[in-house]
C-alpha cells in the first residue's frame, strides 16, 4: 500500500515483489518441468523471508533473477541442480514472470470493465429520453440526452476492451544469453527441441510462443498503450462526473458512502473523491506508458542495458494504478446518482439561445432521431453485435 497513492489497496497482491518472485519461480518450474520432462514443484523453496535478501542482493547483478537462481539452487533437489536455469538467461526470468503478472492484472481490468459496460448500457437505455444541455468548448450547445453521453462514454470503455483484448495474447520469453536459443540448443540436442522446450514452457505457463523479444518490446508496450486507454476513457468520464457534480450544476453525484469525501476544514463539503481520483490517475498513465515506449526505442545490441531495467517498476506502477482506477470507476458507476429534473431546468434556462440551431434545421425529428440511433449502435455494441 502507498501513502501518497490513495486507493492503491484495491490492487492488493497483484504485481507485488511477492508474486514477482512466486512468477520467477514458476517460470523456473516450467522449464526444469520442460527439461526433464515431468511435472516440479518449486513453489516451497523461497519464502516471505528470503525477499529482503534477495532485494539487497539484486544490486551485485543488476536484476533479483541472479540471487534468486543462486537461492534455488541451495535449496532444489540436487538431481535438478544442474537443470535449473540451464540455457535460460536472467532477462527470460523476470520478462516472463512480468508477464505472469501483467496477465493477472489484465484480467482483474477486463471484470471491472464488463461491469462498466453494463452499468453504461443501463444508464444509456434508461436515460435515452432524458434531455439535457450538451456543452461544447465550456459553453451550452444543443440539446441533447444524457442517454446519448452514456453511449459515448460507453465507446470509450468498449474501445479500451478491445485494446486490452489485443495486447492480452502475452507471449513467454525465452532466447538465452543473446536471443539466439544457443544454450538451449546445446541442451536439448537440436534447434528443433531446442523450440520445443520453448513450446513446453510456454504451455506450462499458459503464454503465446514467439521469438525472442529481448530487444523488440512490442508486448510490453502493446500492454501499456491498452492501459493509457482505459485510463484516457475513464479519466473522460471522471472529468464529466466532476463537472456535473459541481454544486452550480448539480446533474450528477457519485455514490454517497458514509465517510468518504469530507474535508479537513470545511465539514459542509461533499467531495466526489472517486472522480478526483479516477482523473489523477489518467493524468499519471501516459507518462508512464512513454518511459516504456522510450526504454524500446533506447535498447542496444542483443540485450539492453539500464532500457531493460527500467521497464521493471514503470510496469508494476502502471498496472497497479490502472487497476485500482478500474476498480474505482466500477464503483463509480455502480452507484452514480442522475438528477433528470435539474438537467431539464437547465436546459429550459438555457433556452431559447440553445435551441437556435435546432429553430434553423426545424423540430426536434432530426435530433432524437440521431440520437436513439447512435445510443442503439453503442448498445448493439457492448452486446457484440455489428453497429
Amino acid at each position: 500500500m502507498s501513502l501518497l497513492w490513495p486507493g492503491e489497496h484495491r490492487a492488493g497482491d497483484l504485481f507485488t515483489d511477492e508474486s514477482v518472485v512466486a512468477a520467477m519461480v514458476r517460470v523456473e518450474e516450467a522449464w526444469v518441468a520442460a527439461v526433464t520432462g515431468s511435472p516440479q514443484d518449486l513453489g516451497d523453496l523461497v519464502g516471505a523471508a528470503d525477499l529482503p535478501v534477495l532485494a539487497r542482493e539484486a544490486e551485485d547483478g543488476g536484476n533479483p533473477v541472479i540471487p534468486l537462481v543462486k537461492l534455488l539452487r541451495q535449496r532444489i533437489d540436487p538431481a535438478l541442480k544442474e537443470t535449473l536455469h540451464t540455457g535460460l538467461t536472467s532477462q527470460d526470468v523476470l520478462d516472463t514472470a512480468l508477464v505472469l503478472n501483467l496477465g493477472a492484472a489484465i484480467e482483474r481490468i477486463k471484470a471491472d470493465l464488463s461491469v462498466q459496460v453494463g452499468e453504461l448500457a443501463y444508464l444509456a437505455e434508461r436515460h435515452r429520453g432524458t434531455r439535457m444541455a450538451a456543452r461544447t468548448l465550456t459553453q451550452h450547445a444543443i440539446p441533447i440526452t444524457f442517454g446519448l453521453k452514456a453511449a459515448g462514454w460507453l465507446h470509450g470503455l468498449l474501445d479500451a476492451r478491445d485494446a486490452l483484448t489485443a495486447a492480452a495474447d502475452l507471449p513467454v520469453q525465452i532466447g538465452g544469453a543473446a536471443g539466439s536459443l544457443a544454450a538451449p540448443t546445446v541442451l536439448a540436442g537440436s534447434p528443433e527441441h531446442a523450440l520445443d522446450l520453448v513450446t513446453m514452457t510456454a504451455a506450462n505457463l499458459g503464454l503465446a510462443v514467439r521469438p525472442p523479444w529481448h530487444t523488440a518490446r512490442a508486448p510490453f508496450t502493446r500492454v501499456a498503450d491498452a492501459f493509457v486507454t482505459c485510463t484516457d476513457a475513464w479519466g473522460k468520464l471522471a472529468n464529466d462526473v466532476l463537472l456535473g457534480s459541481r454544486p452550480e450544476i448539480g446533474e450528477l453525484a457519485e455514490p454517497a458512502v458514509a465517510g468518504r469525501g469530507g474535508s479537513s476544514a470545511m465539514p459542509q463539503k461533499q467531495n466526489p473523491v472517486l472522480s478526483v481520483l479516477i482523473r489523477r490517475t489518467a493524468l499519471a498513465a501516459p507518462q508512464l506508458a512513454a518511459t516504456l515506449h522510450l526504454a524500446a526505442a533506447e535498447a542496444v545490441d542483443e540485450r539492453p542495458d539500464g532500457s531493460w531495467h527500467v521497464e521493471w517498476s514503470t510496469l508494476r506502477t502502471l498496472a497497479r494504478r490502472t487497476v485500482v482506477a478500474s476498480s474505482q470507476t466500477a464503483e463509480l458507476l455502480g452507484g452514480l446518482r442522475v438528477d433528470p429534473e435539474r438537467m431539464a431546468a437547465t436546459l429550459a434556462a438555457a433556452r431559447p439561445g440553445i435551441d437556435a440551431e435546432r429553430t434553423k434545421m426545424g423540430d426536434d425529428g432530426p435530433y432524437l432521431g440521431a440520437t436513439e440511433q447512435l445510443i442503439d449502435a453503442a448498445l448493439e455494441r457492448a452486446q457484440g453485435k455489428p453497429c
